[in-house]
């Protein structure tokens, strides 16, 4: 290949990285304002939005380490001596603290900004347990460090796996919340948009970087973001078929009405009144029952409101005389 091609080459590298820094960071603005605009945070589950800070803090960290440390930047070399040069970009970095920066404040929206909140959308047992649990992998995989067995670069790798693993856990709350409302009302489908095109242009440049390099053993030595745009695209499609197929047009039963607009979030309620609770639910059969009641009287109210509004419009002679229709 000429030089000409290679300059062309990583001109559209470097195109690629930054376009997907646009759509992976702007998709993390539609749910913010979503969230401000209603002043509410109901329809959410937080397990994906605290999740979501550790994943990018261990992307952040593994990204500046790849850029900025002189000792795994070696001990990559080492390791892959046909591309010694990492495959992690100013772009990858850039996205990351962005993205950790974003994921801090929309999930400190569920607690300081006042917004709307049941109290029962608290952090699940089960994720905390997976977030306690990758501190302890992280703190065991610092202390193991011999500079032989095992290395500093083995640690970076450590977070990235994390990463990925937090990317899979944290996608299936929503999935799961979504299929129990039957609607994804309260949730935006425009960070989704984004978020699979983010996904389509990061592994672009991934695999437009190693074949630079002749040796394809840099996508395996940047797992984090091989594997990561993968992931996104494949749970993208899922939310996209929920959106725009299964729950096409649906605001959702009375339950699920009770869920996206008295304010009780991430507490889907089961159908038919078993009294079963999903596993990260912790309210009593009486206070899903109180629910269903208000859901029942609200589906009313709006009903005959709805009927007053229409009969005005009408201009119904019985009640608004021959003027009623004049406006």
């Amino acid at each position: 290949m000429s030089d000409q091609w290679i300059t062309l080459a990583h001109a559209v590298s470097r195109l690629l990285g930054w376009s997907y820094f646009l759509c992976w960071g702007i998709s993390f603005y539609p749910q913010l304002i979503i969230n401000y605009r209603r002043k509410s945070v109901t329809g959410l589950a937080l397990d994906y939005f605290t999740i979501n800070v550790l994943g990018f803090a261990c992307y952040t960290i593994s990204s500046f380490l790849f850029l900025f440390s002189p000792v795994v930047r070696d001990e990559y070399a080492r390791r892959h001596p046909n591309a010694p040069e990492p495959t992690v970009r100013w772009n990858d970095l850039a996205f990351a603290v962005h993205a950790m920066l974003i994921s801090i404040i929309t999930w400190s929206q569920f607690f300081l900004w006042g917004y709307q909140r049941h109290p029962q959308q608290k952090l699940s047992k089960p994720m905390a347990i997976i977030t306690i649990g990758c501190f302890a992998a992280i703190m065991f995989s610092i202390l193991r460090v011999d500079g032989k067995s095992w290395q500093w670069i083995d640690v970076v790798y450590i977070l990235a796996y994390i990463k990925l693993l937090i990317s899979i856990i944290k996608y299936l709350p929503q999935a799961f919340l979504n299929f129990q409302r039957k609607s994804t009302i309260g949730w935006s489908i425009h960070n989704i948009l984004l978020d699979i095109s983010g996904g389509i242009l990061s592994l672009a440049q991934i695999i437009l970087d190693s074949s630079l390099q002749s040796d394809w053993s840099g996508l395996t030595g940047n797992p984090i973001k091989f594997f990561l745009s993968q992931i996104a695209i494949g749970f993208d499609l899922v939310f996209m078929f929920q959106h725009y197929i299964l729950y096409r047009g649906r605001e959702g039963d009375n339950q699920a009405e009770v869920v996206g607009e008295t304010g009780y979030g991430a507490i889907a309620i089961e159908r038919g009144g078993s009294g079963r609770r999903g596993w990260w639910r912790t309210g009593s059969d009486d206070e899903e029952e109180a629910l269903r009641v208000e859901g029942a009287e609200t589906n009313e109210r709006r009903a005959l409101l709805s009927e007053a509004v229409a009969e005005t419009i009408a201009g119904n002679p019985s009640e608004t005389g021959t003027e009623s229709g004049t406006v």
